[in-house]
């Protein structure tokens, strides 16, 4: 599918907000209407024979909710969690999950003709979760179609099939 369908396909009208975080050195945006919300980190209950990204669950007000750390799923240099260390809570196709992440940047509005393809190389991500690469001013953000990567067979996480 080339960039200006993939796109078109998830923009509607004019510019696309993004939620901008960090793991490790790069700047990485997800779709603002995905979020439900960011909280600090913490420790979540472990599940036995779960992948080792994912941390383990969570109880979020009565939903359980699984906690997936983006930096061990990423293969980035392992971080120590500290102050700057959330969870962001996704709201994917009335699944939640969350995402650890390095800290959150802010949100940033990016129209189509500030998005370019992104270079077909090899990578800890399936090139088809990678919507492209969105440029401002000196920032260069990695742009994720998040509920793609969630929905992942390798994510351990069950398919929500409607």
């Amino acid at each position: 599918m080339s960039l200006v369908a993939k796109i078109s396909e998830n923009v509607h009208v004019g510019a696309r907000e993004y939620l901008t975080f960090r793991l490790d050195q790069e700047e990485y945006g997800i779709d603002i209407l995905k979020v439900q919300e960011i909280r600090g980190y913490e420790q979540p209950t472990r599940i036995a024979n779960a992948p080792a990204f994912i941390k383990g669950v969570v109880n979020l007000r009565g939903t359980i909710v699984p906690i997936v750390d983006m930096r061990l799923k990423f293969n980035c240099a392992q971080v120590d969690y500290n102050s700057f260390t959330v969870v962001i809570i996704l709201n994917l196709r009335d699944r939640v999950v969350g995402i650890v992440v390095d800290s959150v940047s802010d949100v940033m509005e990016l129209s189509a003709e500030n998005i370019r393809s992104a270079p077909d190389v090899e990578s800890a991500i399936d090139n088809g979760c990678i919507l492209g690469l969105g440029s401002v001013g000196e920032r260069m953000l990695i742009l994720l179609d998040i509920e793609k990567l969630m929905s992942n067979a390798d994510m351990g996480l069950a398919a929500n099939d409607e």
